[in-house]
């Protein structure tokens, strides 16, 4: 049965935060806030974090300055992954992922299904990665964020979590 080994050791991770609106604060960031919490509360630590407009330059360049720090293990973003003109994280990130998730894309529309129904269609969440970081691009709703943290990422992020997760990959990400 998969689940949380308790035997085992957990290990925590690195994860850097970037949240991407034209609209929001760092005090207005409620998306941010709940993913932060949820990082920590899991054990891991927010190594970073940052709020950039939707520009593919801005976001491009603080995900690269990220991939380059060995120090973090993670990037996750929230926002600027729906349809609109100016949702441009996709094609800000999405060019950097030296190979895609593709699984994570379908896992968060069957979980986001169960909230919002049908209106998952309209995000564009994804996951890849990139020079042995891990990249999770999530919508901008603190909803999305709970979804996605609560059922997929707290346990792929888990070191105990079996029968496999990313953690256990990341030794051998840069393999060639």
């Amino acid at each position: 049965m998969p689940g949380i080994d308790a035997t085992l050791p957990f290990r925590p991770l690195r994860i850097a935060v970037l949240t991407v609106s034209d609209t929001r604060t760092r005090d207005t960031d409620k998306s941010g806030d709940t993913l932060q919490q949820r990082i920590e509360a899991d054990g891991h630590v927010v190594a970073a974090r940052d709020l950039v407009r939707d520009d593919q330059r801005l976001i491009r360049d603080r995900a690269e300055a990220w991939i380059a720090d060995s120090t973090i293990d993670a990037v996750i973003t929230t926002g600027g992954t729906g349809l609109t003109g100016r949702d441009v994280t996709v094609e800000a990130l999405r060019p950097l992922f030296d190979k895609e998730v593709d699984g994570f894309s379908v896992m968060f529309h069957r979980v986001s299904f169960e909230s919002v129904g049908l209106s998952t269609l309209q995000s564009r969440a994804c996951a890849g990665l990139s020079r042995g970081t891990l990249l999770v691009l999530l919508p901008g709703s603190p909803g999305a964020v709970k979804d996605a943290w609560d059922h997929i990422l707290r346990y792929q992020l888990d070191s105990r979590y079996r029968p496999c997760n990313f953690v256990e990959l990341m030794p051998r990400l840069m393999e060639r």
